[in-house]
């Protein structure tokens, strides 16, 4: 019920921003368990957050707004993923950037100040890249700048490789997929079933890539308990003798 209720505020919040085009932001969330690790409620809260300000950099264009809204939320959890940063402290820098402060650019962690001066180099980084001229006033010329420059460090499509062949990435998406699940539950506009399956094959997934590890570990336990007893075995009896009558 929890999970419907704020499904429902958020797809409000969505439809109100993106208008005709809230349907793609819909369509994006729900795949979002893949492409970001993240469950729909969570994809939405975040592109609630800048909505506003990217489509008015983009003249009210919501088309294309919803396309750019789902090329930054990926590259946030991209940056996550590849760059050890946390989740708050990427979504509070975009955040900053659609209010035009650039204070916590650093917390990307790509290698620029968090000043403003800081955020224009890394739009002539992306200039030197794309060839295209970027303008700071513009959170939209941000979104894309960052990309490109993302793009060029390896970083971009980070989280979707993970999400298949790492532990955390497939446990990160196993655990989006079962939000969306109990979500879903309760709602008579899904395919239950496709959601079943996303969670059944997310969490195939964290296993395979659980399971060499958990047997690397027990044979490593185990070479460990066949040195380590045997020297052991040899001071019992002298600990029994010395310890035991005093104890």
């Amino acid at each position: 019920v929890d999970g419907v209720a704020e499904y429902e505020q958020l797809k409000g919040g969505v439809e109100t921003l993106f208008g005709k085009d809230a349907h793609t932001v819909l369509t994006n969330a729900g795949m979002a368990f893949q492409s970001a690790g993240m469950s729909m409620n969570e994809y939405m809260e975040t592109s609630i957050q800048s909505a506003a300000a990217l489509i008015n950099s983009l003249e009210g264009d919501t088309t294309e707004a919803a396309r750019l809204m789902d090329v930054s939320i990926i590259d946030m959890a991209d940056n996550v993923n590849k760059m050890g940063t946390s989740m708050e402290g990427v979504q509070n820098a975009y955040r900053g950037f659609s209010r035009g402060n650039f204070t916590m650019l650093d917390n990307l962690a790509l290698g620029f100040a968090g000043t403003k001066d800081g955020m224009q180099e890394l739009l002539d980084k992306a200039q030197e890249l794309t060839g295209i001229e970027y303008n700071i006033d513009s959170y939209a010329d941000i979104v894309n700048a960052i990309h490109e420059v993302q793009v060029a460090m390896d970083i971009a499509g980070t989280t979707k490789h993970e999400g298949a062949d790492t532990i955390e990435g497939s446990l990160a998406r196993t655990k989006a997929a079962w939000d969306n699940l109990i979500t879903g539950m309760a709602r008579d506009d899904v395919n239950l079933g496709a959601l079943i399956d996303n969670l059944v094959n997310s969490a195939s997934d964290a296993f395979n890539n659980i399971e060499p590890v958990i047997e690397r570990a027990l044979v490593c336990v185990g070479k460990f308990v066949s040195k380590a007893i045997p020297s052991l075995m040899q001071k019992l009896p002298h600990l029994i003798n010395e310890v035991l009558p005093e104890l």
